[in-house]
C-alpha cells in the first residue's frame, strides 16, 4: 500500500491509501461468488479511505461497535427496514448517538479493510486473510448503503425547495445524490454536528454548480437543440464547464494557499507553470533543470517537490470543489 495520506481541511481529516497488493489470481476468485469477485476487484486496486477515530485503537473497539456477533439489523445493515415516512420525501430521524454510532461502524470497518490491505504489502492474500477482508469490506458497504438509504430524501427535498429555473429536476437529484454519496465517505462525525446539516451544505453547492453549467449552456445556445439537426457535443461542454469550475477553484487555493505549501513548493510551482503572468511569445516555462539551477538543488530534487505540492493541492481541491 502507498503512504497513507491525512488530508485535511476545516470540515474533516481523512486517511487515504492506495493499496498495493498482488492482483487477485484465478484461485482466489474460483472460491467467490460474482459479488464477492467484483468488490475483490474493487478492494485491490481503487483508494481506501476511512475516517480515523480515536476508538479504533483500543482492543475491545470492535466488541463495543458490532457486539459480540454482527447485528444485521438497523442501524447496521442496508436490509433493515425504513420507516414508511421515508417515502414521503421525509428523513428517517435518528437521534445524535444513534447518527454517531453508525458512522462510526462505517469508519472503523474501513479502517479495518485499510489495515488488512496495509498489512499485506505486497504479497498474495491468504485465504483467512482474504475472508476477513471481504467481511469488513461487506460490512463497510452495508453500512454506507443504510446511511445513504436513511439520508437520500434530503435530496429530494432541498430540490423542491429551491426553484431554478431552465435546469432538469433529474439532472439536479442526479447531482444531488452523488454529493450525498461523497458526503457519507467525507463526514466526519466528532466534529460536533449532524450529518445533515453537512451533507445539505454539499447537495446546495451542488445544486449551485449544475445551475451555473445550464446558465452557461443557456447563453451559448438561447433555443432547445434539436438532435436532428447535428450531432451533440453536450457531454464535451460538460466537462470543459467542470474543467473551467476546477481552474477556478484551483486559483483561489493558489492566491490564498489554502494547501498550506511552502515557500519552495510555491516557487517551483509557480516557476514550472509560469503563475506569475503570460509569458512572451515563444518562451517556455521553466524546465526541472533550470529551477534546480535556481534553487540550488538536483532536477530529480525539484520534480520531488513538485509531485509533493502537486499532492497538497489535489487534495485541497478535493476537499473544497469535487466533495461538495
Amino acid at each position: 500500500m502507498t503512504p497513507a495520506t491525512i488530508a485535511k481541511g476545516a470540515r474533516r481529516t481523512l486517511v487515504q491509501a492506495l493499496p498495493a497488493v498482488p492482483a487477485p489470481t484465478a484461485a482466489m476468485l474460483a472460491r467467490l461468488d460474482p459479488d464477492q469477485q467484483d468488490l475483490l476487484r474493487k478492494l485491490t486496486t481503487e483508494q481506501i479511505e476511512y475516517v480515523p477515530h480515536p476508538l479504533f485503537a483500543r482492543p475491545d473497539c470492535e466488541r463495543r461497535l458490532f457486539g459480540e456477533r454482527w447485528d444485521a439489523t438497523w442501524p447496521g445493515s442496508a436490509s433493515a427496514p425504513v420507516s414508511d415516512d421515508s417515502a414521503e420525501g421525509e428523513t428517517a430521524t435518528l437521534s445524535a448517538r444513534q447518527e454517531r454510532a453508525i458512522f462510526e461502524r462505517f469508519n472503523y470497518a474501513r479502517y479495518r479493510v485499510f489495515k488488512i490491505l496495509e498489512a499485506a504489502n505486497n504479497k498474495t492474500l491468504k485465504p483467512s486473510v482474504l475472508d476477513e477482508l471481504l467481511v469488513w469490506a461487506r460490512r463497510a458497504h452495508d453500512l454506507r448503503c443504510r446511511i445513504v438509504q436513511l439520508n437520500m430524501p434530503l435530496v429530494l427535498a432541498m430540490a423542491k425547495r429551491i426553484h431554478l429555473n431552465g435546469v432538469d429536476f433529474a439532472e439536479l437529484i442526479s447531482e444531488g445524490n452523488m454529493a450525498l454519496l461523497r458526503s457519507v465517505d467525507k463526514f466526519d462525525p466528532m466534529r460536533g454536528f449532524k450529518f445533515s446539516t453537512y451533507a445539505c451544505r454539499a447537495i446546495l453547492k451542488s445544486f449551485s454548480r449544475v445551475a451555473m453549467r445550464t446558465s452557461r449552456y443557456r447563453g451559448r445556445f438561447p433555443t432547445e437543440f434539436d438532435p436532428s439537426l447535428e450531432r451533440s457535443d453536450f457531454q464535451d461542454r460538460m466537462r470543459e464547464d467542470q474543467r473551467g469550475d476546477c481552474l477556478e477553484e484551483l486559483q483561489l487555493i493558489l492566491a490564498q494557499n489554502l494547501a498550506r505549501l511552502n515557500d519552495i513548493e510555491q516557487t517551483v510551482i509557480r516557476e514550472r507553470f509560469s503563475l506569475d503572468g503570460p509569458l512572451p511569445e515563444g518562451v517556455k516555462p521553466k524546465t526541472l533543470e533550470q529551477i534546480g539551477h535556481l534553487l540550488g538543488v538536483t532536477k530529480e530534487r525539484v520534480r520531488q517537490i513538485q509531485n509533493k505540492a502537486l499532492n497538497k493541492l489535489r487534495q485541497t481541491l478535493e476537499e473544497e470543489f469535487l466533495a461538495s
